[in-house]
């Protein structure tokens, strides 16, 4: 057990990533050692951010607390705090049940774990952050909470109302990051395309992002988690005409079916969802388009999921992620319907679905064989260097591998790579000369 070491363990999405790039920033201001994602949490303290979004998460999230516990029991961990979406959700239930944690903390009052341990939280210097991200690359959050209230979603319950930071704030915030050498930010939000409707009484996105690529050493700017219903066409333009803007739109649709649409609380149909991807394709060419789907939900027979695989046939997705519908509590979707659909056909259709979007991805990634593409180098991996294209977002997307005996090449920095082959994801370059 190493003195004054903190130990952090981030579950769950990219927003987490973010609040636990801000607790190690202010627990370091306070003089802390502080490790991420340890293998082998060795400090006197272990911090658990938790995600609470569907079951499989919430039981990842109980499996590393109960790990972390167990720790504590051995000697191996003085103290164990819970932060998070999932605390945030059931923090009563999970301090009758875990009582050997510490302390449960939700989503937006583990400020108070600084006072708690003796120390100040610096609000000045809130948003800065300790990057666990290769330096080059951040995510940046730019609002929390969400209005949309859709039937199967509990993160409402957990985030509560939409609330965007304004665009001086997040301004700053990108210009403090490139002085540190960032130079790609990877937009994230609950509901990106919905900022500054409460701020600015009207959306304001496409007007932050060309402020955010105004900024010098701004390179790459990626836009995660878009909303369908009213989307802001403005802000194809921006995605179209600014050079650092990503060719890139991550947009979870969840579903085609108008019935299971209406079901889910979406706000929008089959047509206008046929209508939108065609208009962002139409406007924006040579965009990637990344989803989400989920199969099982109620009210989605077999005429519905083979609506959803039409679907997918035809759009073609770059990228697509996709998930089985679990009923959780509280939910308009829990008090409504009854979740009729087995595990087992959720699983078989979900099987089904991403079976298709491999063969659909392997041949997306075929077309751009004997391309040459810009590429970002993320890491150095066995026998070769593995970066990214505009198209590909960190951890999600697939990589362009490049042998390392192409010549010696630099983390962070660009390289015009010719894509001399490809399989069902990643592609494998070499370096244009």
């Amino acid at each position: 057990m190493r003195k004054n070491t903190i130990d952090i363990i981030t579950l769950g999405c990219s927003k987490n990533l973010v609040d636990s790039e801000r607790l190690i920033r202010q627990l370091e201001l306070n003089g802390y050692h502080v490790t991420h994602d340890s293998e082998n949490p060795q400090g006197e303290i272990a911090v658990v951010n938790t995600c609470g979004f569907i079951a499989d998460a919430q039981e990842e999230s109980v499996n590393m607390i109960l790990e972390l516990c167990q720790a504590k029991e051995e000697g191996r961990v003085k103290r164990v705090y819970v932060m998070g979406c999932l605390s945030q959700r059931f923090m009563k239930e999970l301090g009758h049940e875990i009582p050997q944690v510490d302390k449960f903390y939700g989503k937006f009052d583990w400020t108070e774990l600084l006072s708690d341990l003796g120390k100040v939280y610096q609000h000045e210097r809130q948003y800065e952050r300790s990057l666990t991200t290769p330096k080059h690359y951040a995510y940046l959050k730019i609002s929390e909470g969400c209005d949309r209230h859709c039937a199967y979603c509990a993160i409402p319950l957990i985030t509560g109302r939409h609330q965007s930071r304004s665009m001086e704030d997040i301004v700053a915030e990108v210009e403090h990051l490139v002085s540190k050498g960032v130079k790609e930010f990877q937009l994230i939000a609950q509901e990106l395309t919905y900022y500054g409707m409460d701020l600015y009484g009207e959306q304001k996105i496409a007007e932050l992002v060309e402020r955010i690529s105004e900024v010098k050493g701004v390179k790459w700017i990626r836009l995660h988690y878009a909303y369908p219903m009213n989307f802001p066409w403005e802000l194809l333009k921006v995605i179209r005409e600014k050079k650092n803007v990503c060719k890139y739109l991550d947009i979870a649709l969840q579903h085609i079916s108008t019935k299971v649409l209406a079901n889910m609380q979406r706000h929008v149909n089959k047509e206008d969802t046929y209508e939108l991807i065609e208009r962002v394709r139409k406007e924006v060419p040579d965009i990637a388009l990344r989803t989400t789907l989920m199969v099982g939900f109620p009210g989605e027979g077999e005429a519905e999921f083979e609506e959803l695989k039409e679907f997918v046939r035809w759009a073609k997705f770059d990228r697509m992620g996709a998930f089985a519908y679990s009923e959780e509590e509280g939910t308009p979707a829990q008090k409504k319907f009854k979740d009729e659909v087995s595990e087992e056909i959720k699983q078989q259709r979900l099987n089904e679905l991403m079976n298709l979007q491999q063969s659909i991805s392997a041949e997306v990634q075929a077309q751009k064989v004997g391309k040459i593409l810009k590429v970002i180098i993320d890491r150095k991996e066995g026998e070769y260097y593995v970066g990214r294209t505009e198209y590909d977002s960190p951890e999600v997307d697939p990589e362009v591998l490049i042998p390392v005996n192409n010549g010696t090449l630099r983390r962070g920095c660009f390289y015009d790579v010719e894509i001399v082959d490809s399989d069902d994801f990643d592609l494998f370059g070499k370096i244009h000369i």
